[in-house]
């Protein structure tokens, strides 16, 4: 949107972006369970997210159970000793995010729609994720 006037001696326009771009975070630390990370994860992006026993998101894999703590995820137990803020800007794709958290944390997660009926395109924006 741009909003334009003139005044006697030049002309102002004032750009309004069609949306805002806003950094996100929580901690993620290993006594949080991974319920918990689903919900904030929810909450901060209107979208599911999946969380897999382990690194591995492929043929195969098991969901993590949503009472077990993360440090009891991970693969590598000292993988969490990385824990803390992850930040994630609303432009990041799916599949950035994805391999962040996996690198951070040794745990493999995927992005699905809000309901959690599919999973997301790695290329869509997790702006754009909400209207996917």
């Amino acid at each position: 949107m741009v909003v334009s006037f003139f005044t006697p001696n030049f002309r102002v326009q004032i750009h309004k972006p069609l949306f805002f771009i806003t950094m996100a975070s929580f901690s993620v630390d290993g006594r949080m369970t991974v319920k918990t990370l689903k919900e904030k994860f929810h909450e901060t992006f209107g979208v599911s997210l999946r969380v897999y026993k382990g690194n591995n998101a492929g043929t195969g894999a098991r969901f993590a159970d949503d009472d077990a703590r993360l440090g009891t995820v991970a693969d590598e137990r000292e993988s969490l000793a990385g824990e803390g803020d992850l930040e994630i800007t609303n432009t990041m794709t799916v599949d950035e995010f994805e391999k962040a958290f996996q690198e951070k944390y040794d745990i493999a997660v995927q992005v699905a729609n809000a309901d959690n009926t599919k999973l997301l395109k790695n290329d869509l924006k997790l702006v754009e994720a909400k209207n996917a």
